[in-house]
């Protein structure tokens, strides 16, 4: 089974718009078409509370004419047309769809952060995890989520194997970022959320990417919007993962990064994966 995630920041953008950077996200759109994936998860659609429009989808079809499509997007009293999420996976796969919600503080679990597909022998599921904000403004409620949805994917783990994915909004290690004397104190790589990330490890789960590549190297899946020469100076950070249960770990024969080019901003993950001992 092949799959991918990528933060899009803002589907609408990259649909409709005809700016230099919708286009260079529909370029991306287009490689991902060619990877053929079964499962595509997407972070930060910054959908309306109704979710994609007729035109939304009517576009996505146009890409993807063999994939479902189910979402979940921010409501009140969460901020409107913030965070999301979305799958897109092929019609034959008919997975049952929840929309868990986490007993997050403030307004997380209304942001559309979480959605899960639950198969015969395994849950696959994506997040997009909070931004501790400018000022670390977040922080201590990001330490509340964290261990939130640690306790939320043991949950599954004790009924069948987990696939989890998404923008977890956190560099595990120093290796992880190009900088990180100059991050101690930014939004993704504070002792706090570094040390949540590891809880959640602990409690069965692994980062396939360094599961298969060790801790030798130094690739990123997010550059800084805000710096021109981030990703050519490849000042990045690596803050998206593919984590399975420890027991699929062996299973897993891929774990990459998908080029985006010239793009800016996330840059999507694939996970390959042989399932069948599972069935």
């Amino acid at each position: 089974m092949k799959l991918i995630s990528w933060n899009i920041d803002s589907l609408n953008a990259a649909l409709t718009s005809d700016s230099s950077r919708a286009q260079l996200s529909r370029a991306v759109l287009d490689t991902l078409v060619e990877e053929d994936a079964d499962i595509i998860a997407i972070q930060e659609t910054k959908l309306s509370a109704k979710g994609p429009t007729k035109k939304h989808l009517d576009i996505l079809t146009d890409y993807f004419p063999n994939y479902e499509v189910t979402w979940r997007s921010s409501v009140e009293p969460a901020r409107k047309g913030y965070a999301g999420t979305m799958f897109l996976y092929k019609k034959e796969l008919q997975p049952k769809i929840t929309f868990p919600k986490i007993d997050a503080p403030s307004t997380m679990d209304d942001e559309g952060r979480i959605i899960t597909l639950e198969f015969d022998n395994c849950f696959i599921t994506q997040v997009y995890t909070p931004n501790a904000g400018d000022g670390l403004k977040r922080l201590s409620e990001r330490q509340v989520w964290d261990q939130k949805y640690a306790d939320y994917l043991a949950e599954l783990d004790k009924i069948k194997p987990v696939l989890a994915t998404g923008d977890y909004n956190v560099a595990h290690h120093e290796i992880d970022l190009a900088n990180p004397s100059s991050n101690r104190q930014s939004p993704g790589f504070t002792d706090e959320e570094r040390q949540g990330f590891t809880n959640l490890l602990s409690k069965g789960f692994v980062d396939t990417f360094r599961h298969l590549h060790g801790n030798l190297l130094h690739q990123y899946t997010w550059w800084a919007q805000r710096s021109k020469t981030s990703k050519i100076n490849n000042t990045g950070w690596r803050i998206d993962y593919w984590l399975v249960s420890q027991r699929l770990a062996d299973l897993v024969s891929k774990s990459d990064m998908i080029s985006s080019g010239t793009r800016q901003d996330h840059t999507p993950i694939v996970l390959e994966i042989n399932l069948e001992p599972l069935s």
